[in-house]
């Protein structure tokens, strides 16, 4: 077995240590052994989405996101969304799952449009959401993703998307619905930084699961030992929803 990875902008998008999401996944493969490998691709970087298993797109600030669309809005576009429509998976981080969408607009009335890979919107407040927070995993009952947002904008699912879960602490998408992220075939596009898998294992395996399955039909996933992540994700759990 192999799956190939495809790190998408890693040198402009890569806000609170986003960039450990591939590493975790790289490593979780590795230890069960099963062969990665992991490309980048860049401004000025083309790529052939059908070449890989797996995507990854990290938060950035205005600014990045600034730099990189005019890229984003070209050759890639149409790559990213035949991926997605062929069930690639995508992991998808703030401003990552942002340009995924339609449009932000700021605060003050200016619209910047994305790709409308989903049907999202995000709309720019003065306030910011931040904090460390924690919402419910809903395809996983009873697994909790603990995690840190921080993003001014506020974003609204359309049609065909679901949340990935329900807030239990935090602001989540937009800080009024009570819902976290976004769900479309195997695309998971989430607030969450910090940086999310290593300490939420479940849902990088279930991530990696969902990519396997896409790719050969099943899934193997032999269980790791995971004390080390899995208390890090309890003392977090604890701490915000129990102290």
């Amino acid at each position: 077995m192999e799956i190939k990875i495809c790190h998408l902008y890693p040198d402009i998008l890569n806000l609170y240590g986003d960039r450990g999401n591939v590493l975790c996944l790289r490593k979780r493969l590795e230890w069960r052994g099963i062969d990665v490998t992991v490309d980048t691709a860049s401004v000025g970087e083309g790529f052939k989405a059908a070449d890989y298993d797996l995507f990854f797109i990290g938060g950035g600030q205005d600014f990045e996101q600034e730099v990189l669309l005019p890229d984003l809005k070209g050759a890639k576009t149409a790559e990213i969304k035949a991926a997605i429509e062929d069930g690639k998976t995508f992991l998808a981080i703030c401003g990552g799952y942002q340009m995924l969408g339609r449009y932000y607009k700021t605060w003050d009335g200016e619209q910047c449009d994305f790709i409308g890979a989903l049907d999202l919107y995000t709309e720019g407040e003065k306030k910011r959401m931040i904090g460390n927070y924690a919402f419910t995993f809903d395809e996983l009952p009873g697994t909790n993703v603990v995690g840190f947002e921080n993003h001014s904008g506020k974003t609204y699912l359309g049609s065909g998307l679901t949340p990935m879960g329900k807030v239990l602490k935090g602001y989540g998408n937009n800080g009024e619905d009570h819902c976290e992220g976004a769900r479309y075939k195997n695309v998971f596009a989430t607030y969450s930084h910090g940086c999310l898998l290593p300490k939420n294992p479940e849902v990088a395996d279930y991530i990696l699961s969902r990519t396997l399955e896409r790719k050969y039909g099943k899934a193997e996933l032999p269980a790791l030992a995971d004390g080390l992540e899995g208390s890090a994700h309890k003392y977090m759990e604890h701490r915000l929803l129990h102290s």
